[in-house]
């Protein structure tokens, strides 16, 4: 299993790499900073590659494609990272075997929004949503001294209320976490809350109208645009 797993790992990296665009590569030098290496690769061939490992997977044990993931992340790739967290969630029996150690682990080494936001999209968010991550551990990310597990706690909630990420609506536990960092000024915790409170908005927006007033004076001024605009006009930033 060990050498299948490396050979599987070895091929993704070849898929990836065929698909670079440099000019993507130089831009997320600065759009997303990370320590890790950045290959340069859009959306789309990105995909690609997670559906043919999931379709290649689709009978594999829960357990298999998790080692895969894993082997995915330790390579310290932003892109093998995008697939690794994908292919996670791509399976449902998977989340279900989740709990809180496991999440963290998997969320390790995240350095950068682009990672963390796939990362709570397709799996801390979804772990929570479905109960195996619990309030108490998402409350202790929104504590945490690392910026990046501030995002993830209010990133996560967007699941909770996105019908597309199977989220049917939770005000009471996405406004408990946006409070706790309401007056985080840090501006990928502020970027994340935005996120999140435009997330609800369809789903409940008298409680984010209400949340806005009763923060008015501390959240950042960023957070109280986009949600307002959110909540005026549909949109994060409408033209004028």
């Amino acid at each position: 299993m060990m050498r299948a797993r490396s050979d599987e790992v070895q091929r993704v990296l070849v898929d990836l790499r065929a698909a670079v665009v440099p000019e993507r590569r130089e831009k997320a030098a600065s759009y997303f900073p990370s320590s890790m290496e950045v290959l340069g690769v859009p959306v789309p061939p990105l995909r690609a590659v997670v559906r043919r490992l999931a379709r290649a997977l689709k009978q594999a044990p829960a357990q298999d494609v998790m080692e895969l993931g894993r082997a995915l992340l330790d390579v310290r790739i932003h892109e093998a990272r995008q697939v690794a967290f994908e292919l996670i969630g791509s399976r449902t029996d998977i989340i279900a075997g989740l709990d809180g150690p496991t999440v963290e682990a998997l969320g390790e080494g995240n350095d950068n929004w682009a990672s963390v936001d796939a990362f709570c999209v397709f799996i801390s968010g979804q772990a929570w949503r479905t109960g195996q991550v619990q309030d108490a551990d998402v409350r202790r990310w929104a504590a945490a001294d690392d910026r990046w597990w501030r995002r993830t706690a209010v990133v996560s909630t967007v699941p909770l209320n996105m019908k597309s990420r199977g989220g049917s609506g939770d005000a009471v536990r996405t406004l408990d976490i946006c409070g706790r960092v309401a007056e985080d000024t840090d501006p990928m915790v502020a970027k994340g809350l935005s996120w999140a409170l435009r997330s609800l908005v369809p789903v409940d927006s008298e409680a984010v109208r209400v949340f806005l007033e009763a923060h008015a004076e501390e959240l950042p001024a960023l957070v109280r645009r986009e949600v307002r605009n959110k909540l005026s006009t549909g949109l994060k930033n409408p033209r004028s």
